[in-house]
């Protein structure tokens, strides 16, 4: 059985498709995403899935869905955004399909019944795979725009907030990530001539630029839209990140932006590792598995400085796979799901 699992978000849309062997284990995993702004293009979503799925479309068995894209400003309300994804999954795919919800898999009548079941609840089947790895520790998933801080003990996740809104409360969201957070977000100074300066709070630059300079990520790594629409050399990176200073290019020395970005990347770990302690005292746990497109760039970082013992999810998935975790954890509890049905029937 070839299942596909797909996780929706604001600004990309990632795909696992898992093959299952007759006993119901993994025989291998493809993986893919793509750039989607739901905010500006989310009538286009379903041409999205079917262009990722691409080739293998007709060997597709089952899709399973997560999602947190119901919260971009196209839609008025987050309810009207889960029911507009779903719709267009159940208009795409003519096989079976469920959905990642708080409480696992639910269908698409139980979806349109308690839409807010599977709002931004793709952290429950990265969770599963975190669980597998250990019993008792904390999933740190960094992506392009936020970081999920989830504990789990006993092997199963126990986060104390359940809506996005209530974890940023608990520190097990935190809205900073890899490429797209804005850098006046993450310091209200940088380090430069000596002394400190304020940043103004344009969107000049973004947490991309920071880490292009300092070469954590390449062009191609940079993959979603620029703040000022132009190019991704580390050379249009370094003049946006002058900019944040009001300043260019002939006033800032590349030495001079690389030691600011230094200093980003060091506030945007250091506060993300602030949450990690929360939930780390709260829930009485000392081990950190790391996942997602900034797993070796900022999670791990984060963990250190934490003083918290570390495990790449890199040791049980590749690092391909890692970027794009909750699609594959998706895809393993669709199939659950599905066995769930045939063992009841």
């Amino acid at each position: 059985m070839r299942i596909a699992g797909f996780d929706i978000g604001g600004a990309n849309t990632d795909l696992a498709i898992i093959n299952f062997d007759q006993n119901g284990d993994m025989e291998d995993i493809k993986v893919d995403f793509r750039y989607l702004p739901m905010w500006m293009k989310n009538e286009e979503l379903g041409d999205y899935l079917i262009d990722l799925i691409g080739d293998e479309i007709n060997q597709i068995d089952a899709v399973g869905v997560s999602m947190t894209a119901e919260l971009v400003d196209a839609y008025e309300t987050k309810k009207d955004g889960v029911l507009d994804i779903v719709k267009q999954v159940q208009d795409t795919f003519d096989i079976p399909t469920a959905y990642v919800g708080l409480s696992g898999m639910i269908n698409y009548s139980q979806v349109c019944s308690n839409p807010l079941q599977v709002a931004a609840a793709n952290w429950i089947a990265t969770s599963q795979i975190a669980s597998i790895m250990s019993s008792d520790c904390i999933m740190v998933d960094v992506g392009s725009t936020t970081t999920d801080i989830i504990p789990i003990k006993n092997g199963s996740e126990c986060a104390r907030g359940r809506s996005d809104l209530e974890r940023l409360g608990t520190g097990e969201l935190v809205y900073s990530g890899t490429l797209r957070t804005n850098v006046a977000a993450l310091v209200d100074k940088v380090p430069y001539d000596d002394g400190w300066f304020r940043v103004s709070s344009e969107l000049f630059a973004i947490s991309a630029d920071v880490h292009h300079v300092l070469d954590n990520i390449n062009s191609e790594e940079y993959s979603c839209d620029t703040p000022d629409g132009s190019g991704k050399t580390k050379k249009d990176s370094m003049r946006r990140i002058s900019r944040v200073l009001c300043g260019d290019l002939d006033i800032l020395s590349s030495s001079d932006i690389e030691f600011i970005c230094d200093y980003i990347y060091n506030q945007q770990a250091l506060k993300i590792s602030e949450a990690i302690i929360d939930v780390a005292e709260r829930n009485s746990l000392n081990q950190v598995i790391t996942t997602g497109l900034g797993m070796n760039i900022i999670a791990s970082k984060a963990a250190k400085i934490a003083e918290m013992d570390l495990i790449g999810m890199d040791e049980f998935l590749t690092l391909e796979e890692c970027v794009v975790a909750p699609a594959v954890g998706t895809a393993l509890m669709m199939g659950d799901y599905l066995k769930d049905i045939e063992d009841k029937s």
